[in-house]
């Protein structure tokens, strides 16, 4: 007999994560979210204030070719990390999808029973 899926044993329940996909997973919630683009929009505008206020030894003269720099290793950071997530993500619908499955073939086994054991209700009452 089939092992039984219970909701403690739900398999995305049950799936060990690594610690890197972990990580990507909380790096994406933050980076996904408008906490994250003010404070970084707030950032970018500290940065450009300073520099142009700063005539004598600013670090990164106007056309900041230092920030574009920062911004393009972000980018380059950031869009594998949000992608490594979004295969979590499809990993996870898969595993529940599959659950989903087996718990629906299971009801439909036990409406089956249900309807064989009313039939011989009914055969039984009609005699």
């Amino acid at each position: 007999m089939k092992k039984e899926m219970k909701p403690d044993n739900h398999p995305v329940l049950l799936h060990k994560w690594t610690s890197g996909q972990k990580a990507a997973d909380r790096l994406t919630l933050l980076m996904g979210s408008w906490a994250f683009i003010i404070t970084f929009f707030c950032f970018l505008v500290l940065w450009m204030i300073v520099n142009v206020a700063a005539w004598i030894e600013s670090w990164d003269p106007y056309p900041f070719i230092l920030l574009n720099l920062v911004l393009s290793c972000l980018a380059a950071i950031q869009a594998p990390i949000i992608l490594m997530s979004q295969n979590r993500e499809n990993q996870k619908d898969r595993l529940r999808s599959q659950y989903d499955y087996q718990v629906n073939r299971k009801a439909e086994r036990e409406i089956e029973e249900i309807k064989k054991q009313l039939d011989r209700i009914e055969r039984r009452l009609s005699k």
